[in-house]
């Protein structure tokens, strides 16, 4: 599968009904040795801002899932590793911030105040039409791409 295909999948796949992290991450998850099955499971609680608190951004959430299984620290104690994940994640998030304005699914959507509602939303027509998810996927799944073909600028473990 092409890096582009990933990215489309990734829409694709929030078009179907999944969650924004759970689009990202399952389009990248044969690159890690998980089954779509284990990264819709692992990145189920990130979707519409975590948990649908409306916090971080859930495409941002699946991108930042990805960078700590290609760099994190397999001991407690590597703090170099650490370090290197930590700088990954900052890059990837102000690169998103850069593109899209925010990392905050509230401000994305246009949201003024808190909604605190665990009730998922129904996906109509209406609420495709209504939402900027599909571009904040294509966004964060793209960004990954750009990190992996090392393009993105500063790009440094």
């Amino acid at each position: 599968m092409t890096n582009e295909e990933r990215i489309r999948l990734a829409v694709d796949q929030f078009m179907a009904g999944f969650n924004c992290a759970q689009s990202v991450v399952s389009a990248f998850a044969d690159q890690y040795g998980f089954t779509r099955e284990q990264a819709l499971r692992m990145s189920a609680s990130f979707g519409a801002g975590i948990g649908r608190m409306r916090l971080t951004c859930g495409a941002v959430c699946g991108m930042l899932q990805l960078a700590g299984l290609e760099h994190c620290a397999l001991e407690g104690s590597d703090r170099k590793a650490k370090s290197e994940n930590y700088a990954l994640v900052q890059r990837l998030a102000e690169e998103f911030r850069r593109r899209n304005g925010s990392i905050t699914c509230r401000e994305l959507l246009g949201l003024r105040k808190e909604q605190r509602s665990a009730e998922a939303s129904e996906r109509t027509p209406e609420y495709y039409a209504t939402r900027p998810c599909a571009r904040m996927i294509e966004s964060a799944a793209r960004i990954w791409v750009e990190h992996l073909e090392g393009r993105l600028d500063d790009d440094q473990p």
